[in-house]
């Protein structure tokens, strides 16, 4: 077969570039070809045959001039219409897989894989990997200064103007409701022929929404299966990935009581460093971070918004340590709680102390625990992707 992977960012930037390139990498072992659609940059390490890349939109960067035509070119792209139509003529593929496409590439390639499905009388599957909330939610996480936040999931997105869910800004928050509102008017996601969802409450999310419903499907993150080690276990609790006010950070600085060790860096490292009870080591990767992982008693993972399928809770448990996972989202798919694990109440300082204090505490219970994950199973890259052909077909 051949497979057109799309997605906005075509360099490593974070966990739907690793997911499209590992992906793409298992799909071209088992003989399939695979080309790649996106924005240009410097960084680009897939492309395709017809070298069309629409350009790279930073909206950190860029002039003034440049940031006037922002709002308009996020909701529509007739330059990522043109060139990804182009792409498909060239290289007449059998399926077309989306990614993050929203505001940078837009849903305009969608119109361009209809147009190129009648124009060539080709049955060419349009597949759709939903990383986050972005269908049915604007600002993409379903939370918001207020917290976890269903307005707009339920219908309409007035609430994202309301509540300047997008980057706390009227403007961009306007930009992304008229988005959400223009498309969900439109019905354009009925193109789609399948949305692969990394948790079963990500499914019943999206299937609140009449044009998607009935065309989700399940299929957890993938992650490989790592060398097994003998580690002597640390009298440790660790927080490792963003330090934000959504990964539950204000749980953790209120747990007095309990010592962490926090690997990561973001825009509340100032808040960590102030905090007794933390010591924030800075952003740690590769066999320093694993080494950290394997040496915990446990981890722990007190979000506070909806996590879809976070790649970090099942590379603690692969790695042999025990999470401590709030109960929302899709984290009680990810932790058998009592084995792999502990969930809590989200936001509960006392359920989160007493959880990870049951096993800080209890060294028997802790090594049960991660014996049990060490046995734990999750899908590898190739394993999911002999479970994505079939949906290809």
């Amino acid at each position: 077969m051949k497979i057109l992977m799309v997605n906005k960012f075509l360099y490593p930037n974070g966990g739907s570039e690793t997911y499209i390139f590992r992906l793409g990498a298992c799909l071209e072992s088992l003989g399939h070809e695979v080309q790649y659609f996106g924005m240009e940059h410097p960084n680009r390490i897939v492309g395709n045959r017809a070298e069309q890349y629409t350009k790279n939109m930073d909206f950190h960067g860029g002039s003034r001039i440049s940031k006037l035509f922002y709002p308009f070119k996020t909701i529509y792209s007739s330059d990522a219409k043109k060139k990804m139509l182009a792409v498909l003529k060239d290289f007449n593929p059998d399926v077309v897989h989306l990614n993050n496409f929203n505001y940078q590439l837009t849903p305009s390639v969608i119109y361009a894989v209809e147009k190129y499905r009648k124009a060539s009388k080709r049955k060419v599957k349009i597949i759709y990997t939903a990383h986050d909330y972005q269908l049915v939610c604007p600002n993409h996480m379903m939370f918001n200064s207020s917290g976890i936040c269903e307005k707009c999931a339920n219908g309409g997105s007035v609430a994202c103007i309301k509540g300047r869910c997008i980057h706390s800004s009227l403007a961009k928050s306007a930009v992304g409701a008229a988005e959400s509102a223009l498309y969900r008017t439109l019905k354009t996601y009925k193109y789609i022929d399948t949305v692969i969802c990394c948790s079963k409450f990500m499914k019943s999310v999206l299937d609140k929404n009449s044009v998607l419903a009935g065309k989700t499907v399940v299929m957890r993150n993938f992650i490989e299966k790592p060398e097994k080690k003998e580690v002597q276990k640390e009298n440790y609790a660790l927080y490792f990935g963003r330090y934000s006010r959504e990964k539950g950070i204000e749980t953790i600085a209120r747990a007095k009581n309990i010592n962490f060790i926090c690997a990561g860096s973001g825009p509340m490292e100032d808040f960590i460093n102030s905090r007794s009870n933390i010591k924030n080591i800075g952003f740690k990767s590769g066999e320093e971070l694993e080494m950290l992982i394997r040496k915990a008693k446990c981890s722990v993972y007190p979000s506070i918004w909806y996590e879809n399928c976070p790649f970090s809770v099942m590379e603690s448990i692969s790695l042999g340590t025990p999470v401590v996972g709030s109960d929302i989202g899709g984290l009680p798919e990810l932790i058998e709680n009592g084995k792999t694990g502990i969930l809590f109440k989200s936001g509960s300082e006392t359920d989160f102390e007493n959880a990870v204090n049951s096993i800080m505490q209890n060294d028997a219970k802790a090594a049960e625990m991660a014996e049990n994950c060490l046995n734990a199973e999750f899908d590898t890259a190739e394993t999911y992707t002999k479970k994505l052909i079939e949906i290809y077909k």
